[in-house]
């Protein structure tokens, strides 16, 4: 990039940050292409990419008086923002299985005593009797937080409850699993 462009861009972006629609327009033409190769690298997603393309502008638009020229480059302040949105948007879409199957449930590595092995073995299909005793909701819950380490505030962002409700029927839960499990 040119010091030529790069200038351009930071006048831009601070007459955005005085309110100018003209400029803000100006800025979105020129920067828009690259800002969505950022995002789509990430989401591998056209029409997803196209969605929080529009939301990084958004958040341009609100931020732009917070844009300091002597921390960054305006493109790459710029870049940081949908880079920081496309991967707060992949890790809410992380899908999670819980399928007994799964390779998120079995032990990890190998044990050199066989009998170890077994008990190991017997011990985790118990375990996943009981989860199965559980309510689905539930039971994706407490995968989610004690496989995955989920904290009780994503969860609720997730599950769409409170957080008082999640630790409520994470207790719960862990209860009905002790018993179950006979500990």
């Amino acid at each position: 990039m040119t010091k030529d462009y790069i200038d351009d861009l930071t006048l831009t972006l601070k007459r955005t940050a005085q309110g100018d629609r003209e400029a803000f327009a100006a800025l979105y033409r020129a920067t828009s292409a690259k800002l969505f190769g950022v995002i789509l690298r990430i989401l591998e997603d056209r029409t997803l990419a196209a969605d929080i393309l529009q939301e990084v502008f958004v958040k341009i638009w609100r931020n732009a008086s917070g844009y300091d020229p002597a921390k960054a480059a305006p493109m790459t302040w710029m870049a940081a923002i949908a880079r920081n949105r496309a991967l707060d948007e992949a890790r809410k879409r992380k899908h999670v299985t819980l399928d007994p199957e799964s390779e998120d449930l079995h032990i990890a590595a190998p044990e050199t005593d066989p009998l170890a092995g077994r008990q190991r073995n017997e011990d985790l299909t118990r375990l996943l009797a009981c989860l199965d005793g559980l309510d689905s909701e539930r039971r994706r819950i407490v995968v989610l937080a004690y496989c995955h380490g989920l904290s009780r505030d994503e969860l609720a962002a997730r599950f769409a409850h409170p957080v008082a409700t999640i630790k409520t029927w994470l207790r719960r839960s862990l209860l009905q699993l002790r018993e179950c499990l006979g500990s």
